[in-house]
């Protein structure tokens, strides 16, 4: 067997597809692909209607294509193959008379071109396997061209759904983590914010759009931005969610999308923290006490039932030093252990609702018992651990986004 080039590795068993009319040069190019070294499948199709078929149904490595065929001819039978999305790379055969046909072929989008009558197997050999390489090559750079966009997009609209928080008072900090559903996936629609306005309180919002992709990060963006101008606009509590659900209604592209949130307004001076849940989860208090859910009374997630407005708000005592913790619900819907849940599986003792083969879910009390194992000084290391222990139990079987917020106060100082 002929060594390889330098450089080019072995491709396996190629399927080969030979678009050819002409009996006698199809069975030429059996003979000579048989006089290669290359491992092959070779199918046959008379006409480019029939290579589509082909192609729809079952993908192929490479396609050798004559460009005069019965039902198409010229240039046009390569978009004709193309059109139908595949990856194959395409070598051009051409006649003795049409060499320039060749060259005006890889302008259009072949890997390489061979004349009929000028073919041997070792050229048709190294032929086909640098055009499927170069074709492997191509899609790689597509992807890569892909990645590199999806990630500026993503950073953009991180900017959008995760800004920086307009704090003015030492003794509050906040710190924030965020992790799409998927690999390399879009951010979805769960954003947050923090403002400190004149009067010193500390506003603080964590939503969530339904749904995943552009249109929902789109949306969650515009409800950001505006929380943050209401809010520095004087606008509170129940009247501010009117507002926010009257954008909702407004700019979402689908009727079904609604959106979840937790509004806070934390009064450092009288040590008191306002409430107002809309279909989200309660908060979390973090204080030498250990973790504990903040009781509130809940509401209507914004555009699920427009008009109903039942927001009722919950005012809450607060430690001199703690921490509130806030979160979307793909922190805790996840599994409950690494256990698979296919293999029935009962893992840990989660209380919101068992998954697929009885795997349980996280849920906040599972959230709680690893918060309560959980102990750093630092409060990013802090979430680090905390959403690392959580992905790490439910091993990538549930895949919402995630989205955290925790701020943290301390005492007063001397001159409090």
């Amino acid at each position: 067997m002929t060594p390889l080039p330098p450089g080019v590795r072995d491709l396996g068993d190629l399927r080969i597809l030979l678009v050819e009319d002409d009996a006698g040069d199809a069975l030429l190019v059996e003979e000579l692909l048989y006089d290669t070294d290359l491992a092959h499948t070779l199918v046959q199709c008379r006409t480019v209607a029939e290579a589509r078929a082909e192609l729809t149904a079952r993908p192929a490595d490479c396609v050798l294509l004559d460009l005069h065929l019965p039902d198409v001819s010229g240039l046009e039978t390569i978009d004709a193959v193309r059109d139908t999305g595949t990856e194959a790379a395409v070598i051009v055969l051409t006649g003795l008379a049409e060499s320039h046909a060749g060259v005006e072929a890889l302008a259009a989008g072949a890997q390489d071109y061979l004349v009929k009558g000028k073919v041997d197997p070792e050229l048709l050999q190294r032929a086909v396997r640098y055009a499927v390489q170069r074709k492997q090559s191509e899609l790689a750079g597509v992807a890569l061209r892909e990645g590199r966009l999806r990630a500026q997009e993503n950073a953009r609209l991180e900017r959008g759904l995760l800004p920086l928080p307009l704090l003015s008072s030492p003794r509050v900090t906040t710190t924030t983590r965020y992790f799409p559903g998927r690999e390399q996936a879009l951010l979805g629609g769960d954003f947050l914010d923090v403002v400190q306005t004149e009067d010193g309180l500390v506003h603080a919002v964590v939503g969530d759009v339904s749904g995943h992709g552009p249109d929902a990060a789109a949306l969650g963006v515009c409800l950001r931005i505006a929380w943050r101008a209401l809010t520095l606009g004087g606008h509170r509590g129940h009247e501010l969610l009117h507002l926010l659900e009257q954008i909702h209604l407004a700019e979402r592209t689908h009727h079904d999308l609604f959106t979840t949130c937790t509004l806070l307004t934390t009064d450092l001076a009288a040590g008191t923290a306002t409430i107002h849940l809309a279909g989200h989860h309660e908060p979390l208090l973090l204080d030498r006490s250990g973790p504990q859910v903040v009781k509130a009374a809940h509401g209507l997630a914004l555009g699920i039932l427009p008009g109903t407005e039942h927001w009722p708000a919950t005012t809450v005592a607060l430690p001199s030093a703690g921490a509130l913790l806030v979160y979307t619900d793909g922190l805790i819907e996840g599994y409950a252990d690494g256990s698979d849940p296919e293999g029935g599986g009962t893992g840990g003792s989660g209380t919101d609702g068992d998954g697929a083969g009885g795997a349980a879910r996280l849920g906040t009390e599972g959230l709680l018992r690893i918060l309560a194992q959980t102990s750093e000084d630092d409060p990013g290391t802090h979430l680090d651990r905390l959403i690392s222990t959580v992905r790490t139990l439910n091993a990538d079987r549930h895949t919402d986004d995630i989205a955290v917020l925790r701020l943290d106060w301390a005492p007063p100082g001397p001159t409090g």
